[in-house]
């Protein structure tokens, strides 16, 4: 390709790096900033990411290809490097990891070259601090238990948000015992914490669903957290802890079809809500077109026993870079509404229903 096909890569490379930043991650920022020099320079950065380039930004391939390092740094493939990574207690200089980074993208370029071609797949439990509000709106409003379905659900962590503790002041829900807990991180109107929230089943599908009770699994979810941010990593390892103990089903599958097989029947006495976060960004555009055409049409077919939601944490053309919407879609009346703004890991919320 053409030196103007590395600039996009690199200038790619930068706009993730300012993200990172943004984001509180000043060791990925660092590495990103390393990985763009090394893509103008047609180093093995380039070699890796350069068939990316016309690919959809926001199909990150550029975060693919650090979750995979970090898992072989969690793995302890790669000593030296993990000096570096505070994820293992590393010293967290970006420029002291990159000439050892810079050594695995050449070393390890098959295995790496594979993992770019795997879609992130952080599950990132901080999501459930936004999601909860809607379960919450569609519990009060109907009346029903929930029977929740989730497309994208990687290991499936997000399916047990109701085994995670949520407080606000004096209020609360969830489970007072979890280990992965919310505080006081929602802003704005408070939220419908007095609603009847029961969940009758919970189930999901996935293009390449992960078993997060699996030593395999753990290590690919928290490959996919940076580094630097002890937090997420925190509550991905104590969400992982609940799912040893509570079981979901995640199918491996087409979320269409997974998803219009789920809607064929009505199911009286349940509130079915349909449900995924940060996931729209990895479908095509005549496949979004195509999934909310089987939802609209399952919805017109929905009655106040049987209710159909649509809940979804997805960033669109109009939130700012750092946020996404949560929505909300509730049948069979069918009203849309924007219920918070959230960030891409979850907290903190703006409660704006």
């Amino acid at each position: 390709m053409s030196p103007d096909a590395r600039t996009i890569l690199a200038n790619r490379l930068r706009g993730q790096a300012g993200y990172c930043a943004a984001a509180d991650s000043p060791f990925y920022a660092g590495l990103l900033e390393h990985l763009a020099v090394d893509a103008e320079a047609a180093g093995p950065t380039w070699e890796l990411l350069g068939r990316t380039v016309d690919d959809p930004a926001l199909q990150v391939p550029q975060l693919r290809l650090l979750g995979a390092v970090h898992r072989l740094v969690l793995a302890g493939d790669v000593p030296e490097l993990a000096r570096h990574y505070p994820s293992v207690g590393g010293d967290g200089d970006p420029d002291a990891a990159w000439p050892l980074v810079r050594s695995v993208l050449t070393a390890r370029h098959d295995e790496l070259d594979r993992a770019i071609d795997r879609p992130p797949q952080t599950n990132e439990v901080g999501r459930s601090a936004a999601l909860i509000g809607g379960f919450l709106t569609v519990a009060a409003e109907t009346g029903h238990p929930l029977r929740v379905l989730e497309v994208g659900s990687s290991a499936g962590l997000n399916l047990r948000f109701d085994h995670f503790s949520y407080q606000a002041g004096p209020s609360h829900v969830g489970d007072p015992t979890s280990p992965v807990r919310f505080v006081d991180v929602w802003a704005g109107r408070p939220l419908p914490f007095d609603a009847p929230l029961r969940v009758s089943s919970r189930a999901g599908c996935d293009h390449d669903p992960i078993d997060p009770t699996s030593d395999t699994g753990r290590l690919a979810l928290l490959g996919y957290v940076w580094p630097d941010q002890d937090a997420r990593l925190a509550i991905l390892r104590n969400a992982l802890d609940v799912a040893a103990r509570v079981p979901a089903t995640v199918e491996q599958g087409d979320a269409r079809d997974w998803v219009a097989a789920q809607l064929v029947e009505p199911h009286p006495g349940e509130a079915t809500v349909v449900f995924h976060s940060i996931v729209m960004q990895y479908f095509s555009p005549a496949d979004v077109t195509e999934f909310v055409a089987l939802l609209a049409d399952a919805g017109a077919r929905a009655t106040l026993d049987a209710p159909i939601a649509w809940l979804r944490l997805e960033p669109t053309s109009t939130t700012e870079v750092t946020r996404a919407e949560l929505r909300l879609t509730l049948w069979p009346d069918g009203q849309d509404r924007l219920l918070a703004l959230a960030g891409f890991h979850g907290t903190p919320v703006e409660w704006r229903a």
